[in-house]
């Protein structure tokens, strides 16, 4: 392994971006696509920083949480490992078994953290129904993510809340 580092060069900076954007956007996309497998009913959809969350009223399985982290998880490390270690790779790298794993996985991790995290706390101390909508309306607010009702979600403010969404969201700030 010694020489491992020197022996990395960067023959295409343009694909190697191509390929970072390619691979978050993918990752992301998956995700969203995840989300939306749920066929229930949908409260709000956010866009923020962090990306695009969607508030759903109901639990989910547990099987269906850990399909969320998984699959995208797989997709990221596909995409990682075909464009780093297939002929078309914008950066020449030795064919190690080691290096190859522990790309594919800083690559797994730096994408699929948070999701982890999110599944291990669903699945430990789950929080749904009105609690959850909630703190995600004030998770959001707090990373100044723009927040979008549904038909149903206004619906849902009116009569579990007794209030619209723009009244909510100022109480909540």
């Amino acid at each position: 392994m010694p020489g491992t580092l020197t022996s990395i060069h960067v023959v295409n900076v343009t694909g190697l971006i191509i390929l970072l954007l390619v691979w978050v956007v993918l990752f992301k996309g998956v995700q969203i696509l995840m989300m939306l497998a749920r066929h229930e009913p949908l409260i709000a959809w956010a866009i923020g920083p962090l990306g695009i969350t969607v508030m759903f009223l109901h639990e989910p399985s547990l099987l269906y949480i850990w399909l969320s982290v998984v699959v995208p998880a797989c997709v990221s490390g596909t995409v990682l490992y075909t464009g780093l270690f297939t002929t078309i790779s914008p950066v020449i790298m030795p064919h190690s078994l080691l290096l190859e794993m522990l790309v594919v996985a800083c690559g797994i991790a730096i994408t699929s953290t948070g999701d982890i995290c999110n599944a291990f706390r669903d699945t430990r101390h789950p929080l749904w129904g009105e609690a959850r909508i909630l703190r995600s309306i004030q998770f959001l607010r707090a990373t100044w993510a723009k927040i979008h009702f549904t038909p149903f979600g206004y619906s849902y403010l009116s009569d579990h809340f007794g209030t619209n969404p723009t009244d909510l969201l100022q109480v909540l700030s």
